[in-house]
């Protein structure tokens, strides 16, 4: 993603993972059809889910993620870059922070919701993601991430609520998938 962000010459930019897709041809029509007040930094709208893999700790049927700029972005990464247009300046000071191989979109977007950044929420549905990936795992290592870089924002202080976030999580994505 840093080396894409280096080579762009565009006002927005916007990342598709491997085995992902726009949901049509007319997303970026209909996004950029109006002109997007300076005011906002980010343009977020909806992803869809699709792939063997349930990684939903909450329901095993709900494949549609709808964005939230809110305080939720501390408990669950509710801005999903696939379903994300950010302005390139936004890339000027900070870039993915590679320390973190799975989780460096959440990382940025933590980043930028601590600095205020606005994001216009749309409805509109963007892309399909592959839902067997890497941040869907449930693997520790994925939530060890989680959990140091959200202390990385904040405090160490904080680590053992950061811990009993993920070990909840952890036990609802056992109990909806039937492996407790």
């Amino acid at each position: 993603m840093n080396k894409g962000i280096r080579l762009s010459n565009g006002e927005w930019l916007y990342f598709l993972g491997s085995g992902d897709v726009l949901k049509n041809d007319y997303v970026l029509e209909t996004i950029f059809s109006n002109p997007i007040s300076k005011e906002f930094s980010l343009i977020a709208g909806k992803i869809m889910y699709e792939g063997a893999t349930k990684p939903f700790i909450y329901s095993k049927h709900k494949i549609i993620k709808t964005p939230s700029w809110s305080f939720s972005i501390w408990l669950r990464n509710s801005l999903h870059h696939q379903g994300t247009f950010y302005r390139k300046e936004l890339f000027f000071k900070n870039s993915y922070n590679l320390k973190y191989r799975v989780l460096s979109d959440y990382w940025f977007n933590i980043l930028l919701f601590k600095s205020k950044e606005k994001c216009f929420l749309t409805d509109l549905m963007i892309a399909k993601c592959n839902s067997n990936g890497m941040s869907k795992t449930g693997s520790w290592q994925t939530y060890t991430e989680e959990i140091k870089l959200k202390i990385n924002h904040s405090s160490i202080l904080l680590s053992p609520v950061f811990y009993c976030i993920v070990l909840v999580k952890i036990a609802l994505r056992k109990l909806v998938n039937g492996k407790f």
